[in-house]
């Protein structure tokens, strides 16, 4: 079953204002996958994974980047990856517990650390948007996609143009498959 949310690439535009300032190409009236493929194809690989981030919903969004991360940077042998770890494990069973550990993770990380960044991807998906705030304060819709373009960017910046390609290539072709037929 497809879980692609709009009719065209200006629904996600109209619903996602802030994808305007993630996505230079003009939205158009073409179905989202196509849209998204369009990005790709002209080499926007940056687009359109920024796209793809705010097309999947927010769990689906977060799988995807992790297996993103996974595909764009190689051999992640003795690095450290807690973050996608935590981000994963929410992903396969997405309780509260899980994303609250996601957080905390998230909060002592480093800003240029992508695997911090799934793990606030995965924080930023529902709940209060500081846990430890006497109020709620709702965590924005938007916020999962903002963080998944950053983990995947601060990826992408250490590939080289032939890697960009091929990798992002395969990484927009499983976000596609997902918009299609969810986890």
């Amino acid at each position: 079953m497809s879980r692609v949310r709009f009719a065209t690439a200006r629904a996600l535009f109209e619903t996602f204002p802030k994808a305007y300032d993630h996505i230079a190409t003009k939205p158009t009236d073409q179905p989202p996958l196509d849209f998204m493929k369009g990005l790709a194809g002209k080499g926007k690989f940056e687009e359109a994974l920024a796209f793809c981030a705010y097309l999947l919903p927010r769990r689906e969004a977060v799988w995807w980047a992790c297996q993103s991360v996974r595909t764009l940077a190689g051999d992640l042998q003795g690095r450290p990856i807690e973050g996608l770890l935590r981000a994963e494990a929410w992903a396969r069973e997405p309780e509260e517990e899980r994303r609250l550990a996601a957080y905390e993770f998230a909060i002592e990380g480093d800003s240029d650390d992508p695997m911090m960044w799934l793990a606030l991807a995965t924080a930023w998906t529902g709940g209060s948007l500081a846990p430890a705030a006497p109020r709620v304060a709702p965590t924005p819709q938007h916020l999962t996609a903002v963080a998944v373009r950053v983990a995947l960017l601060l990826v992408l910046r250490h590939l080289d143009a032939a890697q960009r390609k091929t990798r992002g290539s395969a990484c927009i072709e499983s976000g596609a498959k997902l918009a299609e037929s969810g986890l």
